[in-house]
């Protein structure tokens, strides 16, 4: 299971926001490029990052950023969300050395993007799925959909997506711990790999999540812990390449 360190771009500063409001966000550098070394020299093996300005413009607003981390880490797998929501923006960020597409709001509103996409971009397309109470929000989370998680991680099983990121909004930056059993039952849902994210606060998360990480679950994102300091991202890493069943 990978731990994978979320860097989160808003008007090209580094922050994290509580529960996904613009509004209550705490600015952590205004390098991200130099937080990206961080978290690289820290034993990070992927890095997540999104564009938050992208989310609610629907366009990527911080893209030179991005640019910036891929071509300073060529050889890093990178993850992009926010605002991805036309292939041009995809062929773009694979272009600069972006790895991975977070389709998010696209892959609720049209969910034909998505197949499309992954027949155009193998292997390269994640969709992220952010539920609140199960059910799937959109628009930088500003909307809440009365579609189920769980059904749509199903409806994407056939298209060829690489795994699924599912964000549980209500725990989210709030440092109050993972939601596992959630995390689990998207697992169930569908043969696409998890990767959880959202209330990572501790060690004890991670340890949570690798014990049921053989039902479905590739990785964890954490953001809020690694930047105060109560999660480190080499011993979690550690614990995971080294995880034994009893």
């Amino acid at each position: 299971m990978l731990v994978i360190p979320a860097i989160d771009l808003k008007d090209g500063q580094c922050v994290r926001l509580r529960q996904g409001l613009m509004e209550d966000s705490t600015v952590f550098s205004d390098d991200p490029v130099a937080t990206a070394e961080k978290w690289v020299k820290a034993g990070a093996r992927r890095l997540h990052l999104v564009d938050l300005n992208g989310a609610f413009d629907g366009q990527p607003v911080n893209g030179e950023v991005v640019k910036a981390i891929a071509q300073q880490f060529p050889n890093l797998p990178i993850q992009i969300g926010g605002g991805i929501r036309s292939m041009d923006t995809i062929e773009a960020y694979l272009a600069v050395g972006v790895n991975y597409l977070i389709i998010g709001t696209q892959a609720v509103k049209q969910p034909e993007f998505v197949s499309l996409a992954c027949r155009e971009f193998e292997g390269h397309i994640i969709v992220g799925l952010d539920a609140k109470e199960g059910l799937v929000a959109t628009d930088g989370w500003a909307e809440v959909s009365d579609l189920r998680a769980t059904e749509l991680a199903k409806r994407f099983e056939q298209d060829g997506v690489s795994s699924i990121v599912y964000t549980d909004i209500a725990r989210d930056g709030m440092m109050q711990g993972v939601n596992v059993e959630a995390t689990v039952s998207m697992a169930h849902a569908s043969s696409i790999p998890i990767i959880a994210s959202g209330g990572i606060t501790n060690q004890d998360d991670i340890i949570a999540l690798r014990a049921v990480a053989s039902q479905g679950i590739c990785g964890a994102i954490t953001g809020r812990a690694i930047y105060e300091g109560t999660l480190s991202v080499q011993e979690a890493q550690a614990y995971c390449d080294n995880f034994q069943t009893e």
